[in-house]
């Protein structure tokens, strides 16, 4: 699990630390499933969500953001960003296909307020 540094307060410092310890693996939607393009799909029963970061503008209400930190069953650890609001433009599926992945009871969430900083 990764531990919240206090100074990350945007979208781009999150990503920056995911870079920085290798889980900047990219999980994105496809017919067959999700993948991280290393040639394998996963299904939602073989990925769990290990942490959540959430991001809210304050002067803009479109401006929200949530950052999933995904486990698969074979141990690649990567994220898979999604916009939501009215500029939300996932691929059909995506939500039914996000909402179907495990928690961990363990994950918490984190709501940092884009004031930009």
């Amino acid at each position: 699990m990764i531990t919240q540094p206090s100074q990350m307060t945007t979208l781009s410092t999150v990503l920056e630390q995911l870079r920085l310890k290798k889980y900047d693996n990219e999980f994105r939607m496809t017919e067959e499933g999700f993948t991280a393009g290393k040639g394998k799909f996963y299904q939602p029963e073989e990925l769990k969500v290990i942490r959540i970061y959430r991001f809210e503008g304050i002067s803009d209400p479109a401006d929200a953001s949530v950052v999933y930190l995904i486990e698969a069953n074979d141990g690649l650890i990567g994220y898979s960003l999604d916009s939501f609001g009215a500029y939300s433009e996932h691929s059909e599926g995506y939500d039914d296909f996000i909402r179907k992945i495990p928690v961990d009871d363990n994950q918490e969430g984190h709501l940092f307020e884009n004031s930009g900083l």
